[in-house]
């Protein structure tokens, strides 16, 4: 049984598996990287070059565990996010816009895949309806909602910088950094 949370779907895994996960892992951009605090610029160019970037994403996602990457989060200052559309669809978003959200919004914890072990409380609208791109640079119009309105909200917040530190409470952003702040090796001279 799995349960999504922000972008890591929390699933057990077999030893092969979770091997395929570290090395997944090992090429997401984690915190405090300050990539991931950059602005994402509009992908001009719809390619096999673009083609290649969203399977490798597609990929990556899938083996870490995910239900959501932005192009930030493994380096690309470009436009672009996948995501788990629903169980057997996994879609390419391209200079995506929200353009209608729900007032109607909702607190759920979310974790992110590039601040391992990190769960926080974040508010959002419960749906939104996205305009964008496919990865052929074909118009797409989703309306979202429940999770995978939330997942797209997340993804979309990376490519502008944005950080689920930046949308919670003060003190669960407290308590998160904490947990992020790297340990000291005692013994190890």
């Amino acid at each position: 049984m799995s349960e999504d949370q922000g972008q890591v779907r929390d699933v057990e895994l077999d030893a092969e598996a979770q091997a395929r996960r570290r090395f997944a892992l090992a090429q997401i951009r984690q915190y405090p990287d300050p990539v991931l605090r950059m602005e994402a610029k509009p992908v001009e160019e719809f390619d096999a070059d673009l083609g290649r970037l969203v399977e490798r994403m597609k990929a990556l996602m899938v083996d870490a565990s995910g239900v959501g990457l932005a192009g930030t989060q493994v380096g690309i200052l470009r436009r672009l996010f996948v995501f788990q559309y629903d169980e057997d669809d996994l879609r390419a978003l391209v200079n995506p816009h929200i353009v209608e959200q729900a007032d109607e919004l909702d607190s759920s914890d979310e974790g992110c895949l590039s601040m391992q072990g990190v769960l926080i409380p974040v508010e959002r609208p419960v749906a939104v309806t996205i305009e964008a791109q496919d990865e052929t640079g074909a118009g797409v119009r989703l309306e979202l909602d429940e999770l995978s309105a939330r997942v797209a909200q997340h993804e979309l917040d990376h490519l502008d910088g944005v950080l689920i530190l930046d949308r919670t409470t003060p003190e669960a952003k407290r308590e998160a950094l904490a947990q992020l702040r790297p340990r000291p090796l005692l013994g190890a001279y």
